[in-house]
Order: structure tokens, then sequence, then C-alpha cells
């Protein structure tokens, strides 16, 4: 079930603490203040390439794992993340604040469309402006990225709910691997992604295909 504060799966989220990717997190942030910048004005791309930072790695100690039941991918999420609702087959967890509001949302689903490495960036924006949401636009895209276990492509983008008219960035990858294609999602609101940024960013370095 979507709702208003939960960004859409492919039907196809760190603690109060910050507990896990705390200095990843405090590092990004305070480089942009060194630059006498806001944090929200910070790059959002490498000027190199897009998703310039990727690269597969196993997750930080203490994450955990999450395993889609087809077996065709594996979704790590930091220790402090709760499984969330999802969709039958898929997996999510989700961070939130003490008063529930959403901060990082983690999403694996079995692919379940005509997506593919080649048309998943399209494919993904036309996904969002088809479910709940608003004004996708895309910010990055990449294909051909070497993932653990397997090849995906990924596009980063943001968009409006159209129920409760709340933001959110997020990057999604189709990754291919031995037993099949799955999707994952990583989101979190607009106005914090510099400072959970990171965390997603180790999401995806993280992620396995199966």
């Amino acid at each position: 079930m979507e709702t208003a504060s939960t960004p859409p799966r492919n039907k196809p989220a760190l603690s109060a603490g910050l507990s896990l990717g705390t200095a990843a997190a405090i590092i990004a942030v305070a480089a942009c203040s060194s630059a006498g910048q806001s944090p929200g004005s910070c790059p959002e791309q490498s000027a190199e390439a897009p998703f310039g930072w990727f690269t597969a790695a196993p997750a930080p100690a203490g994450w955990r794992t999450m395993d889609l039941p087809d077996g065709t991918g594996v979704l790590s999420v930091p220790a402090d993340a709760s499984p969330a609702e999802s969709d039958p087959g898929s997996v999510s967890a989700a961070v939130s604040s003490s008063t529930g509001e959403l901060r990082i949302y983690f999403n694996a689903t079995p692919r379940q469309g005509s997506e593919s490495l080649d048309n998943w960036s399209t494919f993904r924006i036309d996904h969002l402006a088809d479910e709940n949401s608003s004004s996708p636009t895309k910010i990055a895209e990449r294909s051909g990225m070497a993932f653990l276990g397997g090849t995906g492509s990924c596009v980063e983008d943001s968009y409006v709910t159209r129920v409760g008219n709340n933001q959110y960035r997020e990057m999604a990858c189709l990754v291919a691997g031995s037993k099949g294609i799955s999707v994952l999602i990583v989101a979190a609101p607009a106005d914090s992604w510099p400072l959970y940024g990171p965390v997603l960013e180790q999401a995806v370095d993280a992620y396995r295909a199966g």
C-alpha cells in the first residue's frame, strides 16, 4: 500500500542517533560547509561521471541483509532499519523519526514488467508518473555498473507525491544476476538528502545480485 509518507516501490529509509554511516554523512556535510556552502548547495553528482562514487563492496560492519524470496537479490540495510510493509515477494526496510516521519527507505523486488538494463531510466521515470507521484525529474543515470554478483543500470531522480505533496529523492537500480533480475530502490526526503545520501550510497554499493 502506498501512502503519502512512503516512496513508491517498483510495483512495481539512519535513526535519530545516526548510529551507522554517521561519519560518512557528517564528513559530506562538513565538506560543503567548509567551502562556504550550505548542505543543500553541494554538487548533486561528480563532475567526472554520474554515480562516480559507486564501488561495489560488502556492507559496513553491523548492517544486516534481507534476501529476496526468489533469490534474485540481497538488500543490505543499517542495523537500526526496521522491516516495512512491502509487496509479496519483495523486501523493504525503513528508518523513521520518533514521531513517525520517514527518514530513509530501502526496497528490493524482483523485476515485474518490461524494464531492461537498456530502458531502465526511462521506464522508472514513466513508472513514477503513472503511480502516486508527480513531477518526476531525472538527476543522473548510468548503465554497465558492476554490482556484486551482477550488472546493473541506475537512475537518480526526484518526485513529489500527489497525496501530501511530499518531495522525495531516490536512486533506483535494475540489477541482473545469474538467477534473474531485481530492482533496488533507496530513497529519502529531498531536503535531507545531503545528510542521508551517503548512507543510501552504501546500500547501493552493497547490493548483491542473486
